[in-house]
């Protein structure tokens, strides 16, 4: 039985394609645990395909949590995702079961264990025009342009760190306030973020690479267009912060006419590499991690990450 306020919570990251589901689907098999999704996509219902969400056959009995919980129009923050995680999390501790998440999207590991200002709602406008200027020219130019309205809030926050950097101008064109002068308003990091143990997959890249590239054409010849296709009929906008994933994107474009077929795919492949070398360097950059270089459905993948999990807490009955 899992003792509540004892152990470890363990937290299953990496690359796209690098094999978290498996991981994170054989820990909770060996340790009595619950997955809490933690792909900022998985959240929408309908968005299956391209998030390579994990069917109920494929989950071995084990319980999946936020997920499908968000309608594809809906702007779900990284602050909706915090609180809804955090309750969860207390939840399956109350039952004497293991939390375990699984995802790669880090800035909601962030919202969760290091909370930011809240401020005021989201302007998906502004939001847009920011994601733009992201895309076009680099982050390294949002936190340019923080440095000239909030120096401060720039000074705490990494040049490619571009969500914090996104939110922090948010506040300031939306309020006339600095986001660095909102920090006693800061809500505290809840009393499980000290146990938390990040244990981040790391495939060879050559080996990485082939298998985004394989799992890409798979998913459009499992119909990723034809979803897409169902979901802007039934109105889903084009422009929905669901369809900002990157196979999503590209097929989007592709029904608009802005790209054939062969293209999507291919660009599709490309975006979903330099994602998983983002990934890898945000989790570099995280701090306390635990580095298994396999992929998730190793078999030496599960012990390596009992091992890595277990290093300083062995309260879990029966290890």
């Amino acid at each position: 039985m899992v003792r509540q306020g004892l152990n470890p919570i363990p937290v299953v990251v990496g690359p796209t394609a690098s094999g978290k589901s498996d991981l994170g689907i054989a820990l909770a098999l060996a340790l009595n645990g619950e997955i809490v999704n933690l792909d900022s996509v998985q959240v929408y219902r309908g968005i299956r395909i391209a998030t390579a969400k994990v069917s109920p056959s494929e989950r071995k009995g084990v319980p999946h949590h936020l997920i499908d919980i968000a309608e594809p129009t809906e702007n779900f923050t990284a602050g909706d995702y915090a609180r809804r995680a955090s309750e969860t999390i207390h939840e399956i501790e109350s039952r004497g079961r293991m939390p375990i998440l699984v995802g790669g999207t880090g800035f909601y590991l962030r919202a969760l264990l290091r909370p930011l200002f809240e401020g005021p709602a989201t302007d998906l406008r502004l939001r847009k025009r920011l994601q733009t200027l992201k895309e076009k020219r680099g982050p390294e130019h949002l936190h340019k342009l923080l440095s000239r309205v909030d120096a401060d809030a720039a000074r705490t926050v990494g040049e490619r760190d571009w969500s914090r950097t996104m939110r922090a101008l948010e506040v300031y064109f939306q309020t006339g306030l600095r986001i660095s002068e909102q920090r006693p308003n800061t809500p505290a990091a809840p009393v499980f973020a000290a146990r938390v143990r990040v244990i981040a997959l790391n495939p060879p890249r050559d080996l990485l690479y082939q298998r985004i590239n394989e799992r890409a054409d798979r998913m459009f010849e499992n119909g990723l267009v034809e979803e897409v296709q169902s979901l802007i009929a039934s109105g889903v906008p084009h422009d929905a912060k669901a369809f900002q994933a990157h196979g999503y994107r590209r097929v989007v474009e592709h029904l608009l006419g802005t790209r054939i077929r062969e293209d999507a795919l291919n660009q599709m492949k490309l975006d979903t590499r330099h994602y998983a070398k983002r990934q890898l360097s945000w989790w570099r950059a995280w701090g306390d991690v635990a580095w298994i270089n396999r992929f998730g459905d190793d078999p030496e993948a599960l012990p390596d990450a009992r091992r890595a999990l277990f290093r300083e807490v062995l309260t879990y009955e029966g290890i």
